[in-house]
């Protein structure tokens, strides 16, 4: 278990970054032949993800709530997220590949993904007595004083450096 920090601190990141996020919906639990090669295919990914950081994913957090499941992942850049997913030499593509011919839009299961841009200074967090979570697993952590008090001060980038 990941040691509490027991301060209010924000999480900070060089440059800009990726909000992935994307999940599955199983709609009809008895066909489980139809959901569980899907299911299965994200831990897949995020384990050689994982073992290649050279690829760009800085942190994957999974969160299981059925019928749906959701995987918040943070990347190093659009570019590197796109080109995983079009790799022919990765997890990624055959899976997606499957997925549609096997079960594609019949509605047995439903998929989604939301990919955010984040620009430099153009997002905030705050984390009081938690692990590293969240940007906070990915960036820097700081004390959330001074200039960094307030969400509208984060938000800005103005924390003092």
């Amino acid at each position: 278990m990941a040691k509490i920090v027991e301060k209010r601190v924000c999480a900070e990141m060089d440059g800009g970054f990726v909000v992935f996020l994307i999940g599955m919906r199983v709609n009809k639990p008895w066909k489980f032949w139809k959901w569980l090669p899907v299911a299965t295919a994200m831990p897949k990914m995020l384990i050689e993800l994982a073992k290649q950081p050279e690829l760009g994913l800085l942190h994957a957090r999974n969160h299981f709530g059925f019928p749906n499941v959701t995987v918040v992942q943070y990347w190093r850049s659009f570019e590197a997220l796109e080109a995983y997913a079009k790799a022919r030499d990765h997890v990624h593509l055959p899976a997606w590949q499957a997925f549609n011919k096997a079960v594609a839009s019949n509605g047995d299961v439903g998929i989604w993904h939301e990919t955010y841009i984040v620009e430099p200074g153009r997002y905030e967090n705050i984390y009081n007595n938690m692990p590293p979570y969240g940007l906070g697993a990915v960036g820097r952590i700081v004390d959330a004083v001074g200039g960094r008090q307030a969400a509208r001060q984060r938000v800005k980038g103005k924390a003092a450096a």
